[in-house]
């Protein structure tokens, strides 16, 4: 347990491993601001993010983006990955998301992919642009800014129909699938 009274470690039976009251929410997110606060001094980027599910398990995420050469690994990314883990589901319906500061899009889209309930964060992005990390590129672009798509640009190449569809059929046709 730490100094908020969090636990990260849980009882053989899956529940949360303390008899303290439950943190409030802005205890879970002082929690993400310090393991932020503590990644920067161990190399890592300032972010940090708790995701707290329905039955009140915590798993903590950090940016490592840098330390594993991966831009996808997010503190929010990060967080979710390990409650899924953590709870042997891809589903978080019920959770709660705590970020040590305002998701970009790509952690508000995997936040949606995970049913996490809600978010809150700390920081603003302006905040983050501040400090050097301005993701305003990504909101224009998904905002449909055209200007800002020039930067990636997407677009589908034309394929037989049957062909282009092809996973999809296999999908429908799979009775052993698993719906998500």
């Amino acid at each position: 347990m730490d100094s908020l009274g969090l636990s990260t470690v849980t009882a053989t039976d899956g529940k949360p491993a303390t008899t303290q009251p439950a943190p409030t929410p802005a205890e879970y997110l002082a929690r993400a601001v310090a393991i932020a606060t503590e990644n920067v001094r161990n190399a890592g980027g300032p972010f940090g993010a708790i995701v707290v599910t329905a039955d009140g398990r915590v798993f903590e995420g950090v940016n490592r983006v840098t330390a594993n050469l991966d831009p996808t690994a997010h503190a929010e990314v990060s967080a979710i990955r390990a409650a899924c883990q953590g709870t042997g589901s891809f589903d978080l319906s019920g959770a709660t998301l705590y970020s040590s500061c305002e998701p970009c899009p790509m952690c508000l889209a995997s936040s949606l992919w995970a049913r996490i309930d809600r978010v809150h964060y700390a920081a603003t992005r302006d905040d983050a642009a501040d400090a050097g990390f301005d993701d305003a590129v990504f909101y224009r672009y998904f905002e449909g800014v055209d200007a800002d798509r020039a930067i990636m640009p997407v677009s589908d190449i034309e394929l037989p129909a049957a062909e282009r569809v092809a996973p999809f059929t296999e999908w429908q046709h799979t009775a052993t699938r698993t719906e998500y």
